[in-house]
Order: C-alpha cells, then structure tokens, then sequence
C-alpha cells in the first residue's frame, strides 16, 4: 500500500513568535524528513508563506538574508515560498484620527498576513495530499482546519506551534497539536536577536 502524502504550510510570521519563546529557529534542511518519519507518510509539497520589509525600510543586508534564505528554501530544499511585501498600518484613534508618538511621527505597525493564501493552497491543492501540517498557532485557521477533517475524503491535520503561540481553538480542533518545544530534532541554531527581524 501507497505511503499517504502530506502537505505541509508554514507561516513565517507566526513561527516567528515561537522561535522568541524557544529562543532557537527550526533546521528546514531536517524538516521533512522529520515529518515524512514522524508520521510514515511521504512529501506532497512544503509551502513558506513570509512577508519581507520595504526597501528603505530595514538594513540592505538584513532584506538581502531574507531573500537568499526564501531562495535556499526554494532552490535548495524545493519549498514553494510565497512572498509578499509588509504593509504599514497607521494607527489611530477611536474617532478615527491618526495617532501620533513623542516625536509627531504617526504610529504605525507592520503586518504581512497570509490567511488567505495559506487557506487557498490548502483547498487548491486538497486533493493531492492525505495529511496537512500547519505551522501556526493562529486561530483564523480553525475554519480551514475543519473543513479538511470533514471532508468527504478527510485529512488528517496537525498543528506546531508553541504553548505560548497557539490558539486553544486550533489546538483542540486539529487531529493532534505538537508543541515545537518538544520537536528537538528540527531544532536549529539559537535565536539570535536582530532589531526589526522579520
């Protein structure tokens, strides 16, 4: 009998916020194969969803890493990586004025949100894998969750994250959480601290 085939999506924004809690990054070179061992199946495709900072916006060489690291995981590892460019989002206030810091440069904050694309490659692609593993603790995800377990043909569907990133509703919703504390061998180097990392 024909191994299963899993598909695996990671949202690079939210594994962010578990790499500070672990304070480690995950090896992609050992992905997946830890995931094909884990649960005996075999590669459908691995998707990498990350946003990346405007020009201007950061050090060139801080956006220059990004982009080798999105093509290393292209070209050397076979990932499907799907970018975007970081929208600013100004802030403002309950009357809808803008709000502005000591200086009187407006508030902003920066948001790459790949809901979306993450929930349309899953349903696109549903019928070439059996199993789905999600990096992310974002509960948005519950829905699209629900729907692959429910399916006709259903998948199987695990979550990675941390304690302090997952959602409760995405936790219990899926097959099986695994918290990435506990997932040593995709760990990678310690965390090192950039200003403004992605």
């Amino acid at each position: 009998m024909p191994k299963k085939k899993v598909g695996i999506f990671i949202d690079a924004g939210n594994l962010w916020s578990s790499y500070i809690e672990m304070g480690k990054v995950l090896d992609f070179q050992k992905l997946n194969g830890y995931i094909e061992s884990k649960f005996e199946v075999e590669m459908f495709k691995t998707f990498y969803y990350v946003a990346y900072p405007k020009e201007g916006t950061r050090e060139k060489e801080d956006i220059d890493r990004l982009h080798k690291f999105c093509t290393f995981l292209k070209k050397g590892l076979g990932y499907v990586v799907v970018k975007k460019e970081l929208k600013t989002i100004f802030l403002r206030d309950q009357e809808g004025e803008l709000v502005y810091d000591e200086s009187g440069e407006p508030k902003s904050r920066e948001k790459g949100n790949f809901d979306v694309e993450i929930t349309m490659d899953a349903l696109r692609y549903s019928s070439s894998y059996d199993v789905a593993v999600f990096f992310t603790g974002d509960s948005d995800f519950l829905p699209l969750v629900s729907y692959l377990r429910n399916l006709k043909q259903s998948k199987k569907v695990y979550v990675f994250s941390t304690k302090g990133c997952v959602s409760h509703e995405l936790r219990t919703g899926a097959d099986s959480y695994f918290d990435l504390h506990n997932c040593a061998e995709i760990h990678g180097n310690d965390l090192v601290h950039r200003k403004n990392s992605p």
